[in-house]
């Protein structure tokens, strides 16, 4: 089978691509043959889960091999065997360990380790894949699949995508190719991959999302995003002691499924350029700009699923090598020096074989030095933060912690709320 364009894109970045979801439960820890049983019971028939990515020699006739082509094969029956694993060490360790190590060739490029709870007890079943296999929803779907009386996948069926005007296209390719700066590094032989998680609960996210007063409130996204801003604002000084005076962008992962194919494991999935408000010293300000700017960001996304991939996907199949130049580009650290990406867990049953769940939380790809990557995983009671990042030792839990604080600096000065007495219109609820 071949590789979609988003496969092959992450497939040649440069980077190493793994990517997780970890889901924390209370109660005893089950033994490796348990989860075996239920992984092969509940993801045998999820064919995206039997696929290994298959490199062959593309060379011409009495020419030297150039790039190897890829596709995917199943090469034989569902054995998980090699792939649900007991790992020896805490979920920080864990993570840790992965995110710079691509996984094995040879068998389906995804793990599921059990990881023991630590000082807290329990324990954490913890899913990493090559993001060439699976982005962060396919991994959601595939952890809901495992869980409780979970719902079957549902089938998938053709998505029809609207016609685009001309205009938002070249607008759209014209914010794609912006010049921007990277996260200020020293020479990268002094970076080194980093990962931290912090923990923020539910009531302290609601209390921000009531910023800024007079407005609808703010989405978990707006949120994350302003509050990247203030970390790196924090981390590395206002925008006079950048490098340069271009931009700092982050890409903001878009899904692209609709009710009809939300199951669709895979990489259906975009990300919209969107430039930091890194000058703004007033967390609120930031918050407003953001939230501007995150208006744009359905349509825009709306442009690469209907206009874009498709054109990009022509240039493939007649000019392969021309896609090079756009993989490279979308890499660059100076193309994007963060990523950030929320995501909730929306499954209705919240047990494993009757061992409740606590809280979720992601791991990011790691990406080139001079960036950074974070995501907000939102789950009943408790929300996480992970922060991965290639910089100086100990960076990500710095800029971690810097978010959180940017974070909780809203909730402590938003609107009260209605049921203290506010007498405003009721505020969205992120979780």
């Amino acid at each position: 089978m071949r590789l979609s364009l988003a496969d092959e894109m992450l497939l040649r970045n440069g980077c190493s691509g793994v990517t997780g979801l970890a889901a924390i439960f209370t109660g005893k820890q089950p033994s490796v043959e348990e989860v075996r049983r239920r992984v092969a019971e509940r993801w045998t028939a999820m064919r995206r889960l039997n696929q290994v990515l298959h490199l062959t020699p593309d060379a011409g006739e009495g020419r030297p091999p150039r790039r190897r082509r890829a596709h995917w094969i199943v090469p034989g029956p569902f054995r998980p065997e090699q792939q649900v694993l007991a790992a020896d060490c805490e979920l920080h360790e864990l993570w840790a360990q992965v995110v710079n190590r691509p996984l094995p060739e040879g068998v389906p490029p995804w793990r599921l380790f059990i990881v023991p709870g630590g000082s807290e007890g329990g324990f954490a079943l913890v899913l990493v894949a090559q993001h060439v296999l699976l982005d962060g929803h396919s991994l959601a779907v595939s952890m809901r699949v495992l869980m409780d009386g979970a719902d079957p996948v549902r089938t998938t069926s053709h998505v029809p995508r609207p016609r685009i005007p001309l205009g938002a296209v070249a607008r759209e390719l014209k914010a794609l190719t912006l010049p921007g700066q990277a996260l200020p590094t020293p020479s990268p032989h002094r970076t080194v991959p980093s990962v931290a998680v912090r923990t923020l609960p539910v009531p302290t996210l609601r209390a921000a999302s009531r910023h800024p007063r007079g407005t609808r409130g703010a989405t978990p996204n707006e949120l994350l995003i302003s509050a990247v801003a203030g970390a790196l604002r924090t981390h590395f000084g206002p925008p006079k002691d950048w490098p340069s005076a271009r931009p700092v962008y982050t890409l903001v992962p878009c899904d692209l499924r609709t009710r009809e194919n939300q199951d669709e494991l895979g990489n259906v999935v975009t990300a919209v350029r969107v430039a930091l408000p890194l000058g703004l010293d007033d967390p609120v300000a930031r918050l407003r700009v953001c939230q501007g700017a995150l208006q744009a960001v359905p349509e825009r996304a709306a442009v690469h699923a209907a206009a874009l991939f498709p054109l990009a996907e022509n240039v493939r199949r007649m000019a392969p090598w021309a896609a090079a130049p756009m993989t490279g580009r979308k890499s660059r650290p100076s193309y994007l020096a963060t990523v950030t990406t929320t995501a909730k867990w929306r499954a209705s049953s919240t047990t494993f074989q009757g061992r409740e769940l606590r809280h979720m939380a992601g791991l990011p790809p790691l990406r080139r030095p001079g960036s950074a990557s974070f995501l907000l995983m939102q789950a009943p009671g408790v929300c996480a933060l992970t922060a991965v990042c290639h910089l100086l030792p100990g960076s990500a839990h710095r800029l971690a912690d810097a978010v959180t604080q940017e974070i909780e600096t809203l909730a402590r000065t938003a609107e009260p709320d209605h049921r203290a007495g506010h007498t405003g219109s009721k505020r969205p609820d992120p979780s």
